[in-house]
């Protein structure tokens, strides 16, 4: 049953959906929270689908928030509130309320929104694109208990990691995130198989695609080793390798549906892991409305922090200089082969130039002095390959 509404009011919007659930029988209101997408026009058909079709896992009062762009400066100062008031099987298992914002009260959808949510049920936002920088300040956002974003949908995703982690606050998640459950489960369950300490780690995937920066910082955060990060064509995250003291451990899916998952000493396994839909996505977020502490710990280890952990490898090379005395050779190896620039840097009180006699005295300097600075930088390239 559908009922349109133009020129509204919230009120007006409440009594239409009692009146829509007495017409199809169901007077009762039995839904479990409130859902608010938060889009526009282009974008609003596929996220109240997605809505729609976990609405059968979790009954739940749908709001969407559509703020319509105002072209003259007299529709600007104007407010009207349209709405499509959806119940029964055009609702899927809930109700679904559609909310145009024109003019001055789109700057205010949170007055529009908060007489409409359910009693006594918790809250869920979720912006499939345009995410605020700061979600739970944002007035929509301070109304619900679990904020939903995704990192995918914008222009520049590593970057958006970043502002995630300075802003983060208990409650708010991405469907970045949400993604690599499947990998992540798989990935502990093959560790699980063996006893072995990991070395190193690799993870492979698209460029753009801020799921495979989140698997690796979430690698980083909980195994503590070297994790690079390398590209592939995709689509999305397309192989995870380790290097273990058992040997080596990969999860590599080429075609995006069907994974190979090989340890050193089994059988190779195929498991199925596919990309899953929005719909699955929104109904597994639906399913925890706690913090996700994990989610927590992964973001703010960092990107940045995440790319500078395979700089020192690069510069490893340089490290071995042969004009290091002797006495410094031991220490810069143990700095280099803790990731540290340190080994690059002259001793202190010793001259940036060495005069014209220092080659001399380096060239009969014994080998086994070059061999000592070079083999930790090499020893530690070998373990993140």
């Amino acid at each position: 049953m559908k009922i349109d509404l133009t020129d509204t009011t919230a009120g007006k919007v409440n009594k239409a959906l009692v009146q829509g659930r007495r017409a199809i029988g169901t007077p009762a209101v039995g839904m479990v929270l409130t859902l608010v997408i938060v889009t526009d026009e282009e974008n609003a058909y596929d996220a109240l689908k997605a809505a729609e079709e976990a609405s059968h896992e979790h009954p739940s009062r749908t709001l969407v928030v559509i703020k319509r762009v105002s072209r003259s400066p007299r529709d600007r100062t104007a407010s009207r509130l349209d709405a499509d008031v959806r119940v029964g099987a055009d609702a899927g298992s809930g109700e679904t309320v559609l909310l145009r914002l024109h003019g001055e009260v789109a700057d205010h959808a949170d007055s529009v929104v908060l007489p409409l949510l359910l009693p006594d049920a918790p809250v869920v936002v979720w912006w499939p694109v345009n995410a605020p920088l700061d979600p739970a300040k944002d007035p929509l956002g301070a109304l619900a208990q679990r904020r939903v974003t995704d990192t995918y949908s914008s222009e520049q995703p590593v970057r958006e990691l970043s502002a995630r982690a300075d802003t983060y606050t208990p409650g708010d998640t991405d469907l970045s995130w949400t993604r690599i459950t499947p990998w992540r489960s798989m990935l502990a369950a093959a560790l699980d198989q063996v006893v072995c300490e990991v070395k190193a780690v690799e993870v492979e995937g698209e460029e753009f695609n801020p799921s495979c920066e989140l698997l690796a910082m979430w690698l980083a955060d909980r195994l503590d080793v070297p994790v690079r990060r390398s590209l592939s064509s995709g689509p999305g995250l397309t192989a995870v390798r380790m290097a273990t003291s058992h040997g080596a451990i990969a999860l590599d899916r080429a075609d995006g549906s069907l994974a190979t998952l090989s340890i050193d000493g089994q059988p190779d396994r195929a498991v199925a892991l596919k990309r899953r839909e929005t719909a699955e996505l929104i109904a597994e977020e639906l399913r925890r409305l706690d913090p996700d502490d994990t989610y927590a710990s992964a973001l703010r280890f960092g990107v940045d922090r995440l790319n500078a952990s395979t700089a020192p490898e690069a510069a490893a090379p340089e490290a071995a200089a042969p004009e290091a005395p002797a006495p410094r050779a031991q220490a810069s190896g143990d700095l280099a082969a803790q990731g540290g620039a340190a080994a690059e840097e002259p001793a202190k009180g010793e001259p940036a130039t060495r005069p014209a006699a220092a080659p001399d005295a380096a060239a009969e300097a014994p080998t086994t002095e070059a061999a000592s600075q070079e083999r930790p930088p090499l020893t530690k390239r070998a373990k993140a390959t």
